[in-house]
């Protein structure tokens, strides 16, 4: 299975590697705007908004992404870390993770495959997918099967995907603004970890939740 790089991926994401032994991550591709590479989505108190982090656009377009740095001369860490506090402060785990992941943060890795690669072994070892991550050596086109099924364009922001549906995932779990918004689906994973916790595996492989 080949993935790209995400930032706070989307539960189809982590729903993917829950399935697999050995997931391939791309390490090797030119960075692409507006995807999953730099911003991810979640349930905010006025209903799903997204979150987006800068990067440094000196040779963006010839650089391979495990190059691309991240732009700290803003302050869109702390602008992250309250829209995020703002949002799952009242959900049942949130103080659970919320040290440590935002320790992730206020570390400012120097590059985006680095920040994207620390949040996601951080929800891998929080949900308990023990998947194998290996990362490509050399660039192979689209659904040229040379990393086995390949998901790297599938999962996109402005295409939406049927993953969850096709792993028979498609059922609510509890979200701090259903009642006034309804359930949301495919948000990052953050969303699922602060409100069912440890429980979020049983949630990623069969669909079902605790609640």
């Amino acid at each position: 299975m080949l993935l790209s790089i995400a930032y706070f991926p989307p539960v189809s994401y982590f729903a993917l590697i829950a399935q697999a032994s050995t997931v391939y991550v791309e390490a090797c591709e030119n960075y692409q705007k507006q995807s999953w590479r730099n911003r991810c989505r979640y349930y905010a108190a006025d209903g799903p908004q997204y979150l987006n982090f800068p990067i440094v656009h000196e040779g963006t377009h010839e650089l391979p992404i495990s190059r691309i740095k991240v732009d700290y001369s803003t302050p869109w860490i702390q602008k992250t870390e309250r829209a995020i506090m703002s949002a799952y402060e009242s959900s049942a785990f949130f103080d659970y993770y919320k040290d440590d992941l935002f320790a992730i943060l206020d570390s400012k890795p120097e590059t985006l495959f680095e920040l994207d690669l620390r949040i996601i072994r951080f929800f891998l070892k929080k949900t308990g997918i023990t998947a194998d991550i290996r990362f490509t050596e050399e660039y192979s086109p689209l659904a040229s099967g040379t990393y086995g099924e390949d998901y790297r364009e599938i999962l996109h922001p402005k295409r939406p995907d049927t993953v969850l549906r096709d792993l028979g995932l498609e059922k609510p779990y509890f979200q701090v603004f259903a009642r006034k918004y309804g359930f949301v689906p495919n948000l990052s994973i953050m969303d699922l970890l602060f409100n069912e916790g440890p429980s979020s595996i049983l949630y990623l492989k069969t669909g079902t939740s605790s609640r």
